[in-house]
């Protein structure tokens, strides 16, 4: 059987973009653009972008329309440094339905750090300043993504959870973040679970997700 050939996407399709702060993760509060790709396999019952799940509602925008229009919303006369660069989170949907080489080469030649967001549950692509896997009971993550990662964010929606983002600490890299985050609809009754988990797992972090309580996209 012939190996399966990855093309990387000359045009991807955008569900939105927006400049705003990093809400949540080991990057909170840190100045990021966003772009929310359509199209997702996965399927979580508490997604709070369900809209995103249907590539062909999107439209598809070529990689130079994706970063000029990036760099336009970035302020003027921005020249990034290592230590300053913007950062440029590919979200979802399921970002890595796509394979984000060509995408994520342009961003890091105009002068932004490349973020991910995923759930894992599809093949790696793309180059990248830092992985945040997200994993998802509704479809599990690939092993190569789960050792990539440099966050794991576990979104803890019952007690069960826990032991469930457990097996993935173990899997991944020793300097890998590991963090935990109230699912936003279950946050009054799961935050104190998370606190009390966390200070007999101190391994962990919490994650909260901040741009929620702000007001911020």
């Amino acid at each position: 059987m012939k190996k399966a050939i990855h093309i990387p996407a000359t045009t991807l399709p955008v569900m939105e973009s927006f400049y705003t702060l990093q809400g949540e993760g080991a990057h909170q509060g840190k100045a990021a653009y966003f772009i929310r790709l359509g199209g997702c396999d996965v399927g979580c019952v508490w997604c709070d972008v369900k809209e995103s799940w249907d590539a062909d509602a999107h439209p598809q925008k070529s990689i130079d329309t994706i970063v000029n229009t990036a760099l336009q919303a970035i302020p003027a006369g921005y020249k990034p440094n290592d230590n300053s660069k913007v950062i440029a989170v590919i979200t979802g949907g399921e970002p890595l339905l796509y394979d984000l080489e060509l995408l994520t080469k342009a961003l890091q030649v105009a002068g932004f750090r490349t973020h991910i967001e995923t759930s894992g549950s599809s093949n790696m692509s793309g180059v990248w300043d830092w992985v945040c896997l997200s994993p998802k009971k509704f479809k599990a993550p690939l092993p190569e993504v789960v050792s990539l990662a440099d966050e794991l964010k576990i979104i803890i929606y019952n007690k069960s959870d826990f032991a469930w983002g457990e097996k993935f600490a173990a899997l991944a890299n020793a300097d890998c973040k590991l963090y935990l985050q109230p699912e936003w609809s279950k946050a009054a009754v799961v935050t104190p679970m998370i606190i009390d988990y966390i200070k007999a797992n101190p391994q962990w972090q919490m994650s909260l997700q901040v741009h929620k309580y702000i007001n911020v996209p």
